[in-house]
């Protein structure tokens, strides 16, 4: 076939044309931003994946998560793990990554708070607990207080503080049902694997199968506060962006609606 210069000309005109449509796809991959990678205390999951999706919409900016107990997520960031953003329900875990700097520490915010409760089943006949050693005593009998590990998950610490200010610690410490994280204690109560347990409120809200029965006195324990921090290995730019939307009025909201306490800024 032979060609005139014109047609020539257009040819390679088209053909450029399928050429940059072949790649621009490609192009577009690229550009994306890269999803954010955030470590969370596993109480925060709920809410911080509504806060996550809600982020996600805004902004095209997929965010993933990783929960467990504060404790663990910290000896991971400590070793390497590709963290973007940590979230943890207490100072002191927060404070041993800001020494070993592994945490950008001017961007260190304590975002909100939480209550610590004592729940039952939700079949068990009891509507309310005193918090002395025979309603104790009685209550449990050959059974299990469930709460997180009580030297190193949050949630186990407040509660071996609270339960000693109580004077209670002495009775319960042998019927503790110790638990990786405050969710594993949750779950042994919905399943009715113990009496009693140990739990934030916001946790007791999330599952069906327990009831509130008591309420500890916030005097009794340390104030229950969640600091949020960029780690210092994150190269993610979003990832400031996302922390700064956890501040907003927005997420103010979503953390209102599942019971957090948010603090003051």
């Amino acid at each position: 076939m032979n060609f005139t210069r014109n047609n020539r000309v257009i040819f390679v005109a088209l053909g450029f044309v399928a050429f940059v449509n072949s790649i621009l796809p490609l192009s577009t991959i690229s550009a994306q931003a890269e999803p954010i990678l955030v470590f969370a205390a596993a109480s925060l999951k709920e809410t911080l994946e509504e806060a996550g999706k809600s982020f996600t919409t805004d902004t095209g900016t997929e965010v993933k998560f990783s929960f467990a107990a504060s404790s663990a997520l910290t000896k991971q960031i400590k070793a390497g793990a590709p963290a973007d953003l940590f979230a943890s329900a207490d100072l002191k875990w927060m404070d041993y990554l800001e020494e070993k700097k592994q945490i950008r520490a001017e961007t260190r915010k304590n975002l909100i708070g939480n209550r610590l409760v004592i729940i039952a089943p939700q079949t068990s006949a009891l509507k309310s607990l005193d918090l002395t050693e025979n309603a104790f005593a009685k209550t449990l009998g050959d059974g299990k207080l469930a709460t997180g590990e009580v030297n190193s998950v949050p949630a186990g610490i407040y509660a071996k503080s609270a339960l000693q200010n109580l004077s209670l610690w002495k009775l319960v410490e042998p019927k503790l049902a110790q638990a990786d994280n405050v969710r594993g204690a949750l779950a042994f109560v919905a399943r009715n694997e113990a009496p009693l347990g140990i739990v934030y409120e916001t946790d007791a809200r999330v599952e069906p199968q327990v009831k509130i029965i008591a309420r500890f006195p916030a005097d009794s324990h340390a104030p229950i506060i969640y600091p949020f921090a960029v780690t210092a290995q994150s190269k993610n730019p979003e990832a400031e962006r996302f922390f700064n939307y956890l501040a907003s009025s927005a997420a103010k909201a979503i953390f209102e609606k599942a019971g957090f306490i948010v603090l003051a800024q």
